[in-house]
């Protein structure tokens, strides 16, 4: 990972470099090891079939994306997965939904084939998938086009001076409530205490979302649809926390 220079122009148009701030870059590992011959042809033969074009995904300034084309109709509502690492929840959720067009994103390619084996293996069909940064996707979508957005368990970047790569920051979560329909829901999920405290804090400075715990229990519990991954079940930094927040209404 490379640490953010000191003294560094927060506007990326007052340098000339294009210097992008860092709750606006990307830090992240794209590549792992060596892919199977299987999860290499799956990348090579399924992922094109069911991939999410964006035009203009580096300035966000493409046309939006037609979810009802990208899904071919087949689909009554519309959620999205922020980084879903080898995609256990996710092929849950489509399995549990299948009604509901997913939309995973996840730059870290050995991820994306973990994905592509769930997908191929249960003959999965209303999961689509962007293998690079989310933020392309959320700008390209319409304006409250999703009925519910998942985070579960990002990078903390523990660091002090890494806070602003966290993925809870005001720029994404601008993005999050603007593609949310009115009382979708967020959802993060993290094991790691500093970014509990984190998106808790980030959160209650928001008045486009309400939590929706009433007590400690609705935030220490799993609920019964957010089923458990390899990584929550490693327990890596201590409990896990599942946060739920509500789309305010407009």
């Amino acid at each position: 990972m490379t640490d953010i220079p000191e003294n560094t122009p927060d506007d990326p148009s007052e340098d000339p470099s294009g210097f992008q701030p860092p709750e606006l870059r990307f830090f992240g590992r794209r590549k792992g090891p060596s892919l199977s011959d299987r999860k290499q042809s799956l990348i090579d033969d399924l992922l094109p079939t069911i991939s999410v074009p964006v035009d203009g995904a580096d300035s966000g300034e493409g046309r939006a994306i037609d979810l009802d084309g990208l899904f071919k109709g087949k689909a009554q509502r519309y959620w999205l997965e922020i980084g879903f690492g080898k995609g256990e929840h996710l092929a849950w959720q489509a399995q549990k939904n299948p009604d509901i067009g997913l939309i995973g994103c996840e730059p870290y390619l050995n991820g994306v084939a973990g994905l592509l084996s769930f997908i191929d293996d249960e003959a999965i069909n209303n999961i689509r998938i962007y293998g690079d940064d989310a933020r392309h996707v959320l700008k390209a979508l319409p304006d409250a086009s999703l009925e519910r957005v998942f985070l579960i368990h990002p990078d903390p970047w523990p660091k002090r001076r890494h806070a602003r790569r966290r993925f809870i920051n005001p720029p994404n979560l601008d993005q999050i409530a603007r593609v949310l329909t009115d009382g979708g829901e967020f959802r993060v999920g993290t094991d790691h205490p500093i970014y509990r405290e984190w998106t808790a804090l980030q959160m209650s400075l928001r008045d486009d979302f309400v939590w929706l715990a009433e007590g400690p229990a609705d935030w220490q519990a799993r609920p019964d649809d957010w089923p458990e991954t390899r990584y929550e079940a490693k327990a890596l930094e201590g409990k896990a926390t599942y946060f739920r927040y509500r789309r305010a209404a407009r």
